[in-house]
């Protein structure tokens, strides 16, 4: 049974009172690219990203990503 990835980048923006628009520029990525990564679209993520990420946002990874686990079946 899998869990989902949820991407905290907006927490991150709102603490560091920052635009999307700004992140995407420091970050060097599109704005479209950084849309998918918030709204918890995207597939993956390079390693590289995810550093420029916490650089940007001066975090450590763990800060932006969160683990949920699937609900698990219950037995009735």
């Amino acid at each position: 049974m899998e869990g989902e990835i949820i991407f905290n980048i907006d927490v991150m923006l709102a603490k560091r009172k920052m635009s999307v628009t700004e992140l995407a520029e420091r970050v060097g990525i599109t704005l479209a690219n950084m849309s998918i990564l918030k709204t918890g679209k995207a597939k993956a993520i390079k390693v590289s990203t995810l550093a420029k990420l916490c650089a940007a946002l001066d975090c450590q990874p763990g800060d932006i990503l969160e683990y949920r686990p699937s609900p698990s079946p219950r037995d009735d």
